[in-house]
């Protein structure tokens, strides 16, 4: 799924909310509902993912890959979205992110630093509503360097679901699967049921 404000859909504004984010997700995957379904979202988009499993109620999916991102209910909010855009761009720095140096540029801001911000936004005034736990299978993934989200607080998406838990960590920081997406690729086909479709 590709956000607004991102590569194709560059011209939109960014995000407004997760929920609603999930919601066009959700709206996006209806014509597959007799496939089973494999939701994969990191950092972010592990917020959006969960947030799409519980819009789709019923046609839950087969499985939930949450990366770098702790468990919904311990969401630590943050002001971010609302600095300089020179603190947004130390902040993605520190976090490993890639092609900061050209966000750097001032030229080049104008164009991307819109969604990133959106982005911030959107993950810092994200508020857990509680309801039913998911059914599915849910698999947490994080980097073992990663200084946004532990092993424990990983470890309590498990009480996002009255399915199977798993914990796997890679090597790396926050951003550890870019350097490890055959790992990565590797572990999503080993949880794909026949005929899933990852997203």
């Amino acid at each position: 799924m590709q956000y607004p404000g991102r590569e194709d859909r560059i011209t939109e504004a960014g995000q407004e909310d997760a929920r609603t984010t999930a919601a066009a997700v959700a709206d996006a995957l209806a014509g597959l509902a007799e496939r089973p379904t494999i939701l994969f979202g990191h950092s972010l988009g592990a917020l959006i993912a969960y947030e799409t499993a519980r819009t789709l109620g019923g046609h839950a999916p087969a499985h939930l890959v949450v990366s770098g991102r702790r468990a919904p209910a311990d969401e630590v909010g943050g002001d971010l979205h609302r600095q300089d855009d020179d603190a947004l761009v130390d902040e993605l720095d520190r976090l490993g992110g890639v092609g900061t140096e050209l966000l750097r540029d001032p030229a080049v801001r104008p164009v991307f630093l819109p969604s990133i911000r959106a982005d911030f936004r959107v993950a810092e005034t994200y508020r857990h509503r509680h309801g039913p736990p998911l059914t599915c299978p849910v698999t947490a993934v994080i980097g073992t360097e990663d200084t946004e989200v532990d092993a424990v607080q990983a470890g309590r998406w498990a009480e996002t679901t009255r399915g199977p838990f798993t914990l796997h960590t890679l090597p790396g920081g926050h951003f550890y699967l870019l350097p490890r997406q055959a790992a990565v690729h590797d572990l999503l086909r080993r949880l794909s049921p026949a005929g899933a479709l990852s997203s």
